[in-house]
């Protein structure tokens, strides 16, 4: 087994994991892991205009057309000695959420990122298929429609000299990955390692043009070519093992040996792990059939031995999902770096039909790249977030006037904070529906608006061809932009504390508390550690406290209804923040449950930090209360759990105990990370010795020592003890 004398393959917090892999494929994953493809990455960041005769006077599409062919041609060709499938996204600009191509050195386009493209229509299928619908719908398009098809046809055709480039430099150097790619991705897979080697390059090549998509339901993709295979001996379970290793350590291409959080186009702040490259498994199929198989566990293997963080992975369990895969996805958590996340599958698929999705399509649900669902291969995907707590305190309380709001009722309190919440949810629909997609004020008939070229995503979305509109122009079957709450926890304690200080207790009027909110606490801090300490919150079980987080989301699904059917885009709400607490923090005012001014608070529908005492059960029941059905694109549950607490045969079944219960009580997402405080303060003092220690950040993974400083901290803060 190859092995560095200098360097452990595992930090010390994963020197238990199991050892199945070979050395070979070890070492690779190793090389990757420590950044040595990124910074091969780097040396190149983009492909240059500035040449191209007549660049400036074309179309904005041509324009995008140059680009791409250009990158096809230019981009450098990597082919690693370990590898067992070829492709590799090598220019750095891609790594920023950009087009990789360049005027007068800046970026020309943003790319496309927040869905999952249709893959597996490329691996059953090949893109050949795409080829001759593009063909057969120029046949009978308008003058109109001839540019954007043009467009899509020219992406194909980029897209192929770019696999023309691979077959010429593996031909005499890897002839089983020519033999592969003389057949994939533009005729269909065959068999397994094909279809590996069809689904990465498809993907490889969306993001070397800058396109950050997750990969969606792999198992189901590949899951009856590795049956097949090993029905007919043409492959072992552990050759396929080998195989699908190499996809996975291949997605870590774009890692960075540097620690200080820096990529192509300076710091990004939130990790170098978030390239929306997630991944389902398990689940049902359209027919209602189990999907789980081989391909699942193989999955779940590989990133449990190589600690690989880069593919997010979210398991769809329900009420019949086998026990034995339950117990491997516990196994893996029990690792640490919440590389695993589980969905609640039958609640999903109810929330989806009650929207309206058809039920098989409902059942083929996948998510965006963060843990939003969509329907893959079918929708784009975009969201609006706001502060419902920020939307309590300046509208309703009116703590950002000289003179607060007055009520002599819960009733009246909350009767004004609804209707608040129904402006802001009227706010976000004519910003991010109306005025984004149309380029209108409201109040117009509806057009699509101009936007960024996009062809090489749109030829892998349904819909596009069809309609003869981009992705970004309303040509998937789907347009969704979703208003998403947050702050939703912190609103509702606020509310809780005023109904117990101000009108059961009686300790203050509610004129008064709000001028001590005013005064950020300042001369009542008796009265602050009674509101801190002496009431029960959210995420302790109390129903009191848990019934306003609950009303909050019920009357919040009650107002984005409606905005349905006003325009080809829907709008089914959903719960987060993603991390923008940090960016709330600022503007928020002190709160009546004790917290001052600018703390940062509560995460997605995780408690506030510091309330939630009594374990993670009790977290767990109190998000339960609500009705997360309504919630159509998501509610995430993010929840941090001491190693200690989780180790062995005990800990397998606690957690196994745990995701069984929050199928039961209706849960919806939940992100569990295992994970000691000591460990992340110590990976903040030396990151040299920690590049590969992953954390689960807000619905996607990444290392944390990438992280910036305010995001460590918040990690840490919310990273406790919390016992089941």
């Amino acid at each position: 087994m190859w092995k560095d004398d200098k360097m452990q393959f595992y930090t010390a917090h994963n020197e238990d994991r199991p050892v199945r892999l070979s050395g070979a494929t070890r070492k690779f994953a190793w090389e990757s892991l420590q950044g040595k493809y990124g910074d091969l990455t780097m040396q190149t960041a983009d492909v240059r205009m500035d040449d191209v005769a007549g660049f400036a006077e074309m179309s904005e599409n041509r324009k995008y057309d140059a680009a791409i062919k250009k990158i096809a041609q230019e981009a450098p060709i990597r082919i690693c000695e370990d590898e067992r499938i070829s492709g590799a996204a090598t220019l750095g600009r891609a790594m920023v959420h950009e087009v990789p191509a360049s005027q007068s050195g800046k970026n020309l386009w943003w790319s496309i990122s927040h869905t999952t493209l249709a893959f597996d229509r490329v691996v059953k299928f090949g893109v050949g298929v795409i080829e001759r619908e593009i063909a057969e719908r120029l046949c009978r398009a308008s003058e109109n429609e001839r540019e954007i098809l043009i467009s899509m046809q020219n992406a194909v055709n980029s897209m192929r000299i770019w696999h023309e480039r691979y077959l010429a430099a593996t031909k005499e150097t890897n002839p089983g990955i020519f033999a592969l790619l003389s057949n994939v991705p533009f005729g269909p897979a065959t068999n397994f390692h094909e279809a590996v080697q069809s689904l990465w390059f498809t993907f490889a090549f969306t993001r070397l043009c800058g396109n950050w998509s997750a990969i969606g339901r792999i198992d189901e993709i590949l899951g009856d070519y590795l049956k097949n295979d090993l029905q007919s001996g043409l492959l072992t379970l552990g050759e396929a093992r080998e195989i699908l290793a190499s996809f996975f350590i291949k997605g870590c291409e774009w890692i960075q040996s540097n620690t200080n959080g820096t990529m192509a186009g300076g710091s990004i702040g939130g990790g170098d792990a978030q390239h929306y490259q997630n991944i389902i498994l398990s689940g049902v199929d359209a027919n209602g059939n189990d999907v789980t198989n081989d391909v699942t566990y193989l999955v779940l293997e590989i990133v449990e031995e190589l600690g690989i963080s880069d593919f997010p992975i979210s398991v769809r369990i329900s009420e019949n999902t086998p026990e034995k895969l339950l117990r491997k996805v516990a196994m893996v958590m029990q690792h640490g770096g919440g590389v695993v996340a589980v969905y609640n599958e039958s609640l999903i698929i109810d929330a989806l039909t009650d929207f309206g999705y058809p039920l098989d399509e409902a059942r083929s649900f996948a998510n965006d790249g963060c843990w939003e669902v969509l329907i893959p291969g079918k929708t784009r995907f975009n969201y609006g977030s706001f502060d419902s707590l920020q939307v309590l305190l300046n509208d309703t309380f009116r703590l950002n006037s000289d003179e607060p709001a007055c009520f002599d009722s819960m009733d009246a309190l909350y009767d004004a904070y609804r209707s608040d919440l129904q402006n802001k949810v009227g706010e976000v629909y004519n910003e991010k529906v109306i005025e984004r997609y149309t380029g209108q004020k409201p109040g117009k008939d509806w057009r699509w608006g101009d936007d960024t070229p996009c062809s090489v995503a749109s030829i892998f979305v349904m819909g596009c061809v069809e309609n003869a509109r981009s992705y970004l122009q309303g040509g998937p079957i789907y347009n969704v932009m979703s208003p998403h709450i947050g702050g939703v926890p912190d609103a509702g304690n606020s509310l809780y504390a005023v109904e117990k200080l101000v009108f059961e207790e009686e300790k203050v009027t509610f004129y008064e508390l709000m001028k001590i909110l005013q005064a950020n606490w300042e001369g009542h801090e008796e009265l602050r550690q009674y509101a801190l300490n002496n009431l029960v919150y959210y995420g302790n079980d109390n129903d009191a406290a848990d019934a306003y987080i609950a009303r909050i989301l019920d009357d919040f699904a009650r107002i984005s209804m409606p905005f349905n059917g006003k325009s080809p885009i829907l709008f089914p709400p959903g719960v987060s923040t993603f991390g923008r607490q940090i960016e709330w923090a600022p503007f928020r005012a002190a709160v009546p449950f004790g917290r001052r001014k600018g703390e940062v608070l509560s995460g997605n529908l995780s408690p506030t930090p510091g309330t939630d005492t009594t374990g993670a059960t009790a977290v767990i029941k109190s998000y339960c209360k609500a009705d997360l059905r309504k919630q159509i694109s998501g509610s995430a549950l993010d929840i941090k759990i001491f190693p200690t607490t989780v180790q062995g045969e005990n800990g397998v079944t606690a957690l196994v105990s745990l995701m069984k219960g929050f199928v039961s009580l209706g849960g919806y997402f939940m992100q569990l990370d295992i994970m000691d405080a000591e460990i992340l303060r110590r990976a903040r003092e030396h990151p040299e010795d920690y590049k590969t220690l992953s954390v689960r950040v807000s619905g996607w993974n990444a290392r944390f020592i990438t992280l910036s400083e305010e995001w460590q901290n918040m990690v840490i803060e919310r990273t406790c003890g919390r016992s089941l």
